[in-house]
């Protein structure tokens, strides 16, 4: 039964009999992984703080061939969302976490997504501004898999969008102001633009000096929404989990 070990982020769990859970993690080198942490729910549980979403942890776990679950040998925090001061804090680190279950398979590896999630743990707990590290997120994890649309050139006159565009769901495309007009669409404004341009040269903690505005942060939100779904084939759950704890705006 070979044992491995090293740093991972854990994504979900769930209950399993009366005192287990199934962890669902996600490591650098081996993908995502699940696995059965014994006594877990137990109230002396050697796990205790380490399976919150988004939690880095130290991780070391057994596999056996053939086996679809690995058992959880130990994990033991290294950062916690719980450390952030910001009151819905633990609820987008529970959408990040969430997101990457849904978007990512199981066993493939994808080394500069599990950057992108440790980095956005840490800008979480230097209390970035939640709304604009939502969208900085979402941006990334699309970019990273290549399904972003170009935030440079209109997809059909090939003219550059400059300002302000339009998402086009069934084009899966930015159509610019000349291309736009009559297509439907999700309008995304010159400062969206600004921020995701500015969000392609910088990590997650210096998103304090990215300036996004309450209209910026809807745009962004309704065109990240409907291009997440485009590809999941599905409006994903988190973000409807993420839309409850929101404030009105």
């Amino acid at each position: 039964m070979p044992l491995y070990s090293g740093e991972a982020l854990v994504l979900r769990t769930y209950k399993l009999g009366e005192a287990d859970r199934i962890v669902v993690f996600l490591t650098r080198d081996r993908g995502k992984k699940r696995g059965v942490a014994k006594g877990a729910r137990r109230v002396r549980s050697r796990f205790l703080g380490a399976l919150e979403p988004l939690t880095r942890v130290s991780i070391a776990y057994y596999e056996r061939e053939h086996r679809e679950l690995v058992r959880l040998g130990n994990a033991e925090p290294l950062r916690s969302p719980l450390a952030a001061q910001q009151p819905d804090a633990f609820g987008y680190a529970a959408y990040f976490a969430a997101l990457l279950d849904e978007w990512l398979p199981e066993g493939d590896v994808h080394e500069r997504v599990y950057r992108l999630g440790i980095t956005t743990l840490d800008a979480l707990t230097e209390d970035v501004a939640l709304d604009a590290l939502a969208r900085y997120f979402e941006y990334w994890l699309l970019r990273l898999q290549g399904v972003y649309p170009s935030i440079e050139h209109c997809a059909r006159c090939r003219r550059d969008l400059g300002s302000a565009a339009c998402l086009v769901a069934r084009d899966h495309s930015f159509l610019c102001a000349r291309c736009a007009p009559g297509e439907g669409g999700v309008a995304v404004s010159t400062e969206a633009f600004d921020f995701l341009r500015r969000s392609a040269r910088v990590p997650p903690a210096a998103l304090g000096g990215v300036p996004l505005g309450p209209r910026a942060v809807r745009e962004l939100d309704a065109a990240h929404r409907a291009l997440l779904a485009w590809h999941l084939e599905k409006d994903p759950k988190p973000g409807r989990v993420l839309r409850e704890i929101q404030p009105e705006r």
